[in-house]
């Protein structure tokens, strides 16, 4: 024991934040002038702080075993520093894939599906309201301009999906996971199609019904409460799903990519915005940094790597056409997020404990306030990564589209996508 308590002392002693340490005994280690304070309440979360087991260190700091004082941003400086071990540099066996790919399935009917999704996106819409922005777009901001508020990065993020569509007016769009309905609705009042958008989420379900009928978009747009597996009013002439494929699980990637091949017209275009892996073996971030998530925040979620997305919508007839990377973007908007939910714990105390008691109320807001900040830690870190996947069902017609051979609106060059001066 005493080795290890000089061991965890000399760690402290190296991290780039002052951090100090009270034992259960009561003893307190570390510096004397703290930035970030760690009580343990319990001697297993002991062994995960020496271990260097940040996420299983998160899971007793959720179940109140172990108290953390500080700003976020500092509590994820030191975070970063006690871990030990490459989060991302994992070995995926043969036997290992066998029995992921055997999870993902079992995970994954349209009824455990549903039941995921609910889970996360219908904790409280009063909750993700004090830290998205009003429109409540729920993904990756674009920071088109370095001094962009986040609801100016999140409208220009709405715009640089529509742009890299080529929406024109009465076009039929699709937003295979809608969210609260910012895209849509978008879409349809600067672009003028004809949009849809599906959710699993009842509250995000009633909250686009409601903003359809208080903006006068009956007939323009409309939102249904289904899974993309239960849609047959194809052809669509553009879809886009934005943060979808994650919750769809690696088994399942085939039949969500030949889903989005079987609602286009031939030669329409799919945008598909979505986190991807860090690594291209790990099945998921370690040192319990995964099991957290799962656990707390997205059941049944699953990263793979852009590589095997790419293949999987590949191997289902679809062509990529154009790739970007918007990672460091992801992590400004999640310590946007971060910061606005930490400047209002009280009401957010409230408004959750509205939904439960107050003990389940508690561990929910401590476990989104680890998971925002230490998605942006991640995100900035490269564990993970945000990608936006533009590609085309060809036509097979090699006289469509703008060059000969394009078979599709496709334009083959980006000139299009970004607005001028």
């Amino acid at each position: 024991m005493k080795h290890m308590l000089a061991a965890l002392e000399a760690r402290l002693a190296a991290l780039p934040v002052p951090m100090a340490v009270e034992l259960p005994s009561g003893q307190r280690i570390g510096a004397a002038s703290w930035q970030v304070l760690v009580v343990l309440r319990a001697p297993q979360a002991y062994l995960a702080l020496v271990q260097g087991q940040i996420g299983s260190l998160g899971a007793a700091i959720v179940e109140g075993w172990v108290e953390v004082h500080g700003s976020m941003r500092h509590v994820m400086a030191a975070a970063l520093g006690l871990l030990q071990t490459d989060p991302v540099r994992g070995t995926a066996s043969w036997w290992s894939q066998v029995m992921a790919r055997a999870r993902s399935m079992a995970l994954h009917t349209l009824e455990r599906d549903a039941q995921q999704v609910q889970f996360h996106y219908d904790l409280s819409d009063d909750f993700y309201a004090l830290w998205l922005d009003p429109r409540r777009v729920y993904s990756c901001a674009y920071y088109r301009e370095p001094q962009m508020s986040l609801a100016q990065a999140q409208e220009a993020k709405l715009e640089h999906i529509c742009r890299k569509l080529d929406l024109h007016p009465g076009e039929r769009l699709l937003d295979v996971g809608c969210g609260w309905g910012g895209l849509i609705i978008w879409a349809a009042q600067h672009h003028g199609v004809q949009a849809k958008g599906i959710t699993l989420s009842r509250n995000q379900f009633n909250h686009v019904r409601h903003l359809i009928e208080t903006l006068g978009l009956q007939g323009r747009v409309q939102v249904e409460l289904c899974d993309y597996r239960q849609l047959s009013d194809a052809p669509y002439d553009k879809l886009a799903s934005v943060g979808m494929f994650e919750h769809v699980g690696q088994a399942n990637l085939p039949e969500y990519f030949q889903t989005v091949y079987r609602l286009l017209r031939p030669g329409a275009l799919a945008l598909i915005h979505g986190i991807t892996a860090g690594g291209t073996r790990n099945r998921q971030l370690s040192a319990g940094m995964g099991d957290f998530i799962d656990r707390y925040i997205f059941p049944g979620g699953e990263l793979v790597h852009v590589s095997t997305v790419l293949h999987t919508m590949a191997e289902a007839g679809l062509e990529m056409v154009d790739t970007e990377n918007l990672r460091p973007h992801y992590a400004r908007t999640l310590w946007t997020w971060s910061d606005a939910l930490e400047a209002q714990l009280d009401a957010a105390q409230r408004i959750l404990a509205v939904q439960t008691d107050t003990e389940r109320s508690g561990r929910a807001l401590r476990a989104y306030r680890l998971y925002l900040a230490g998605c942006a830690m991640g995100f900035e870190q490269g564990w993970m990564g945000l990608h936006q996947m533009l590609a085309i069902r060809p036509s097979g017609e090699i006289q469509t589209g703008s060059l000969r051979g394009a078979q599709s609106d496709y334009a083959f060059q980006r000139d299009y996508m970004y607005p001028k001066g």
